[in-house]
């Protein structure tokens, strides 16, 4: 569940630059993007749970170390993607 999240969440921030180079209002990919991202993390979290409950070990020591950088980078990227997008309305209105 949670790569089908990430993946949207991608697409959404990818959109959300595209139309606010363009010009268009980009607000709604905003949101979706973030909260897109937010619900990554949270599945990802709720799968490294189950895997505790299921005590599956190999599959933790598989899977936390790696994934956990990874979500870190993309959640830094996803804000910065997202506030790409308020820089450029911002300098616009100038």
């Amino acid at each position: 569940m949670w790569l089908i999240l990430g993946i949207g969440a991608i697409l959404s921030a990818i959109l959300n630059l595209v139309r606010t180079f363009t010009g268009k209002d980009a607000s709604r990919f905003r949101v979706i993007s973030l909260s897109l991202t937010a619900l990554t993390v949270c599945a990802f979290y709720n799968d490294g749970a189950q895997r505790v409950l299921h005590e599956d070990w190999g599959g933790l020591m598989d899977i936390m170390p790696v994934m956990s950088k990874t979500l870190w980078v993309c959640v830094i990227l996803s804000i910065l993607v997202n506030g790409i997008s308020f820089l450029i309305i911002k300098l616009r209105k100038k």
